[in-house]
């Protein structure tokens, strides 16, 4: 039987803790190797996965037509568009979308709002050439942002992000969360629920 070696005994609690550090160390550096994705999100904020971009919904609230910016957002309506009813609002999301890779990819093509009493809407199309807050979906280039940097859309002081415009029921801001569901035309989703 080998000697008692006090000595010995005092470092081997620093070698069992040296030990489980090292562990801790290759496994968080395992962890780091993994891109989170999210393609959901409780609330606005966060960036969220939709194929090879990244989406963000800035901010969302309900338009006054008798405030003057809430006007400019309003622009570029196609002709003989109804104003919303007594029992309706506009309602607007701004979104920011973002290409972190090295090829060009489409940008959501298709988006809804739905209340949890199942309620759907659909955005109102604007004209991007009287309105330059107004989304566009196409292709956005590697490094490349919705809205493109430097325009009015993305140079805002409170929204820095592209209008998605909707008409919806004022009994809808009652029925939340709203859920703001976008896909591409290949079928893949993604959704946020809207802070309202």
């Amino acid at each position: 039987m080998g000697r008692y070696d006090p000595a010995a005994m005092r470092r081997l609690p620093r070698l069992i803790v040296l030990a489980a550090m090292l562990a801790c160390a290759l496994l968080a550096a395992g962890c780091g190797n993994r891109v989170s994705e999210r393609s959901q999100t409780s609330t606005e904020g966060p960036y969220i996965d939709l194929d090879q971009l990244k989406y963000q919904v800035q901010i969302s609230r309900y338009l006054n037509p008798n405030d003057v910016e809430d006007k400019t957002y309003l622009s570029g309506l196609p002709t003989g568009t109804p104003e919303p009813g007594g029992d309706e609002t506009w309602f607007a999301v701004f979104m920011r979308v973002w290409n972190p890779g090295d090829k060009p990819a489409p940008a959501a093509d298709s988006f809804e709002i739905v209340d949890t009493q199942g309620n759907t809407y659909t955005p109102v199309q604007q004209d991007p050439k009287i309105n330059p807050f107004a989304y566009v979906p196409g292709t956005v280039a590697p490094k490349g942002l919705i809205p493109t940097p430097d325009s009015i859309a993305s140079e805002g002081v409170i929204k820095q992000g592209a209008l998605v415009l909707f008409k919806i029921k004022t009994d809808s801001l009652q029925n939340r969360p709203l859920i703001l569901r976008f896909k591409h035309g290949n079928g893949t989703t993604a959704s946020v629920n809207l802070d309202v």
